[in-house]
């Protein structure tokens, strides 16, 4: 597969660096992570794959190869390699502003067997929370414009104060990050994540 853009083109020096985790020439904070492109790259490596990236004459273009396979049945696809469950059931309310984090989650959540509802914002999360019960929440923390992660938590655990909460993070040692992991039946994960990462850290967050 290939996908090409019409832009003015990447730099050497980009293209060096832009699958790194937080690689962005965006305003940190503002606009964007630099976890968008670090997603992708896990997730083909995840599947065995590759991709790579190269100017083309009126853009860039980014090719992604996957291996071919057959249909992998439930059973084979019920543990992973140490005989650990990968997949679960119930309900995940996943909140992230950023659209590409908010699809890649839900579409690895679905594979692992969870049914899945979004919110793009925290004032959206706290609605969901207000009109129904979720198993578990996985929670960014850096979003815009209203409220971040922490501040969320808090409303949320205003309605339900029991509900289990997944922090997804690249900024584990940031002061909102911690304070987020002490509040409530929370725990956190560290972003970028591969697919075992996600059933792992589910799996713990919903039994805990």
């Amino acid at each position: 597969m290939v996908i090409t853009d019409t832009g003015k083109g990447i730099t050497d020096e980009d293209a060096l660096h832009m699958f790194e985790p937080f690689y962005s020439k965006k305003k940190m904070g503002h606009s964007g992570t630099g976890l968008g492109l670090a997603v992708v790259w896990n997730t083909v490596q995840d599947h065995k794959g590759a991709i790579t990236v190269s100017r083309v004459e009126l853009g860039t273009a980014f090719t992604v190869l996957m291996p071919a396979a057959e249909a992998a049945s439930a059973a084979e696809m019920s543990s992973a390699a140490d005989g650990v469950p990968l997949y679960g059931s119930g309900t995940v309310l996943v909140v992230d502003d950023e659209p590409l984090q908010r699809d890649v989650a839900c579409r690895m959540l679905e594979t692992l067997g969870y049914t899945t509802v979004t919110a793009s914002n925290g004032r959206e999360a706290v609605q969901q929370v207000e009109q129904q019960d979720f198993d578990l929440i996985i929670l960014d923390m850096i979003m815009e414009p209203d409220m971040n992660g922490r501040q969320t938590l808090e409303k949320i655990l205003q309605i339900r104060p029991e509900q289990k909460t997944l922090i997804a993070s690249g900024y584990a040692e940031s002061s909102e990050v911690r304070k987020a992991c002490l509040m409530g039946n929370t725990s956190l994960m560290n972003k970028p994540y591969s697919l075992e990462k996600l059933a792992e850290s589910v799996r713990l967050a919903m039994t805990s």
